[in-house]
């Protein structure tokens, strides 16, 4: 399994921050790696969505199949990995010097034709540049729509 944590602080709210990445489907907003995100259940938000990612990373491209496990708005968006990757995800929200920390931990598992493990652990300092970026784009969104 392959570890990864970002973190950025953001000048807004929790709740300002839960605002912009509670709508899954607009999360590519943000996410340069998120080249299309399609819920495929019934429900659209909360504990049990499911949804499909079309990712790229680099010259990397997968499914994601991915499901809702927490949703405890404006706190922690949880999710869980079932396609070619599996794992879990966590996107956790708290109130830092006036704003808002953001840590997006993942702890995921790449399949055996990915190299597995060490597939991972080469994988990992792409992940962690295209997920800082991603961060860097959400604070800049939360905070552009702060300023409006």
């Amino acid at each position: 399994m392959t570890g990864i944590r970002v973190t950025a602080t953001m000048a807004a709210s929790p709740e300002q921050v839960w605002a912009v990445i509670e709508d899954i489907e607009s999360q590519t907003r943000w996410m340069e790696d998120a080249v299309a995100i399609r819920v495929t259940s019934s429900q659209r938000s909360g504990v049990g969505t499911r949804f499909d990612c079309d990712t790229q990373a680099g010259p990397f491209r997968l499914l994601d199949r991915m499901e809702v496990t927490e949703w405890d708005p404006p706190r922690v968006l949880g999710i869980r990995h079932t396609g070619v990757v599996t794992g879990r995800g966590r996107f956790l929200l708290e109130p830092a010097d006036g704003g808002t920390r953001f840590t997006w931990d993942e702890d995921i598992t790449f399949p055996w034709w990915m190299a597995g493990p060490a597939g991972g652990t080469v994988a990992t300092p792409l992940l962690r540049r295209v997920w800082n970026r991603n961060l860097r784009n959400l604070k800049s969104l939360v905070e552009r729509s702060e300023a409006v």
